[in-house]
């Protein structure tokens, strides 16, 4: 996988040893802490990171500092920090790279937020298939910990904080927060009722706050450069910057960390090398699969949250799907639909029986029997989820088959007159132009 070096997460994510704490000091790890703890109040560093601006990276774009300022303070109940490392969103791979290199950051990240709103024990929450991961972070806490930065007494402030790592099971709908939690602790992961909010009831029916690993990754440079600082990269109500994980055919694909605002295109030519074998762009999911796509005619949108809403799309998580001319959107789909059809946890009906009638009317048309009214059925099917599923699972699974509808609905018409895919027969004429 290549990357893009950045400017804050991936600068120095390649030095050799990193993942050792030796090493993660001596290029300034753990220094912000020491001027911190004890240095600022809590409230200071939340309105540091209010200031900045930084919004959740793992998909909602919720404002951090305001979510930490929901925890009440008077509250006679523990609170916690729970980390968000499930990262199970198609295409999103780079929580993945973060913590394999730079496991450290994220624990000065977790130090540095739970000091904020006064929480002593932190969770990190992986996916099931992180195992090799968690024995990467069980090292560094364990490092952390012999070095006074984890404990009753970090580095001698009064201030207690312990981080205890978690293995999931390996299920999409544990990145929602509330099936998270009650996940971690030991339940069925199924979400839960909204009010009351984790930040009011969560762990353990205790305050608790959600943060992604992208998003704690970024506490410990805002709260020693300031937040204006953090503000030099983005845009005015998207500042820093966001780390895409691209993938399909294009040259270079992998992590890229870039200011909020790069138009896609520049992303996709300037920075991935553009298309490889002759292909041309068709679509780009930007966000991870539960966004709608993006045409090629769209390729100019900004990459913030603004920009991509204005668009019809969402930058989510940041997985950056790019599909080529020669791909069959109706199977692209298809497949989408059939991972949330799996996934749905089941509680609520618009998901568990929407999900199943949406992949069973996908089937239909990718395999040569769809009728006339199969197109303004899924739309409909979908139009019943979106909004109406007892968590955001149910629009990961409508937005998509709304989206390609909207965008590419010639093809799926051509699926129902002609019985057969589109891009088959420009692809058959490709390639036997190519062996002449």
């Amino acid at each position: 996988m290549s990357a893009a070096r950045g400017p804050l997460l991936f600068k120095d994510i390649d030095t050799p040893g990193l993942t050792s704490i030796d090493t993660y000091r001596r290029g300034g790890g753990y220094e912000t802490p020491a001027l911190v703890l004890g240095k600022k109040s809590p409230d200071e560093c939340i309105e540091i990171v209010k200031a900045s601006g930084l919004r959740g990276r793992g998909g909602a774009g919720f404002p951090t500092g305001l979510k930490w300022s929901f925890v009440p303070r008077g509250s006679p109940k523990p609170k916690y920090l729970v980390c968000n490392a499930d990262e199970s969103e198609p295409g999103t791979f780079k929580d993945r790279e973060l913590m394999e290199k730079n496991p450290h950051l994220l624990i000065e990240g977790m130090l540095l937020s739970a000091y904020a709103f006064g929480a002593h024990v932190g969770y990190l929450y992986l996916r099931g298939e992180f195992a090799y991961i968690q024995r990467i972070l069980e090292r560094a806490i364990g490092e952390a910990r012999a070095a006074g930065l984890l404990g009753d007494d970090v580095l001698g402030s009064g201030f207690k904080f312990e981080i205890h790592t978690h293995l999931g099971a390996g299920a999409y709908i544990c990145g929602e927060e509330t099936a998270l939690l009650s996940s971690l602790e030991g339940y069925r992961g199924q979400p839960r009722l909204k009010p009351p909010f984790p930040a009011v009831e969560g762990l353990y029916a205790s305050p608790t706050v959600v943060n992604n690993v992208e998003t704690l990754m970024n506490v410990p440079c805002i709260l020693r450069h300031g937040a204006s600082w953090f503000r030099q990269w983005g845009t005015e109500k998207s500042p820093g910057t966001k780390i895409l994980s691209v993938s399909g055919p294009v040259k270079r694909p992998g992590n890229y960390e870039v200011a909020m605002g790069l138009p896609l295109r520049a992303l996709i030519d300037e920075l991935c090398g553009g298309m490889r074998d002759g292909l041309q762009v068709k679509a780009v999911i930007p966000g991870g699969s539960s966004v709608p796509p993006l045409p090629a005619s769209l390729l100019d949108t900004g990459l913030d949250y603004e920009s991509m809403n204005a668009a019809g799309t969402f930058i989510g998580s940041g997985g950056v799907i790019v599909i080529d001319d020669r791909t069959c959107l109706v199977d692209t789909l298809w497949n989408i639909t059939r991972f949330y059809e799996h996934e749905s946890c089941g509680k609520c009906t618009p998901c568990r029986e929407g999900t199943y009638w949406m992949s069973e009317v996908l089937e239909r048309l990718e395999h040569g029997q769809g009728r006339e009214r199969d197109i303004d059925l899924l739309n409909d099917v979908a139009d019943n989820i979106n909004g109406k599923s007892f968590c955001a699972l149910g629009d990961a699974a409508a937005m998509p088959v709304m989206g390609f509808i909207k965008h590419f609905r010639d093809e799926f018409e051509h699926h129902v007159t002609h019985r057969r895919c589109l891009v088959n027969r420009r692809r058959d004429a490709v390639l036997a132009e190519a062996s002449a």
